[in-house]
């Protein structure tokens, strides 16, 4: 029954990295290197690489990959390093050999060719990224760099190696365009990664001070399904004890519950944090991670 599930959930995977890897190579010939546009990480690169030289790029993007597959292998583990190797490959193979030689590429306005080809690129490493692997590359290298030096913000540490590849791609390309392109599709991509890894788990998190945290409470309740938490208080300043209501909602019952605060109590003080992800009874299960 084991052998059966693993077996169910390698075909799984193995459509779902054709899928996200179809739309990632749409963005990269269709869209970006037609309109010189290298957008960070080392499919950019393969980009530039590209153009310098006329090398393919999935093929590049492979070769470029194989230093950073086998640390991924050393510290990772084998079955991380194995899934990633097999989404990397299927990823360059439909980039070089069915996309390339059979799809036109677009030759309309540069601006639109940066937000669509950020659009497709940003699906399909959603859809990679859903079933827990990756295509290599900075993914891996912004796992090596937190195991390695936890205090270091990854995000930072990515941020200034995508914009070392832009700046390469004003050079290489010869006009300032390139990068300031090449900066919309990254934005583009990474917001519709972040849309489909979180997008619907996000949520709003309320802190709600009030001497009306009782009758607040009820209507959460009663108009909105949701249950809501009671935290022990005292005013600093007062020195009375008081009743934080601490609730969580999904983004689109965000306005309700200030219209039902405000109905209650117009003078109450509100702390609205968003939270990434919410997990648990009325939201998204908590899974295993794949």
């Amino acid at each position: 029954m084991k052998l059966k599930k693993s077996y169910k959930e390698i075909i799984i995977d193995t459509i779902f990295d054709i899928i996200g890897s179809f739309a990632l190579a749409i963005g990269i010939y269709y869209f970006a290197e037609k309109a010189n546009i290298a957008p960070g990480g080392v499919s950019g690169i393969a980009i530039l690489i590209k153009y310098l030289w006329g090398l393919p790029i999935g093929t590049m993007t492979l070769v470029i990959n194989i230093p950073i597959i086998y640390l991924a292998f050393r510290y990772l583990g084998k079955k991380f390093t194995f899934k990633t190797l097999r989404t990397l490959i299927i990823s360059s193979l439909i980039l070089d050999y069915l996309v390339t030689p059979y799809f036109p590429q677009y030759s309309g306005d540069r601006m639109l060719g940066a937000i669509f080809g950020g659009v497709c690129m940003g699906f399909g490493l959603g859809v990679i990224f859903y079933r827990g692997s990756t295509t290599a590359g900075t993914d891996i290298i912004s796992c090596l760099i937190e195991r390695k030096f936890p205090h270091v913000q990854i995000g930072s540490a990515l941020m200034l190696v995508d914009c070392i590849i832009l700046g390469l791609s004003i050079i290489v390309f010869g006009n300032i365009e390139s990068g300031l392109f090449g900066m919309v599709a990254l934005f583009c991509q990474t917001k519709v990664i972040d849309g489909m890894i979180y997008g619907l788990d996000k949520g709003r998190q309320v802190v709600i001070m009030s001497d009306k945290n009782e009758a607040i409470a009820g209507r959460v309740i009663e108009e909105l399904e949701r249950s809501a938490t009671f935290i022990k208080g005292q005013g600093a300043y007062s020195q009375k004890d008081t009743l934080v209501l601490l609730c969580v909602v999904r983004i689109q019952e965000y306005h309700q519950l200030k219209t039902i605060v405000y109905n209650e109590d117009p003078n109450a003080f509100m702390i609205v944090t968003e939270a990434d992800q919410v997990l648990g009874e009325g939201f998204k299960p908590i899974t295993k991670q794949r």
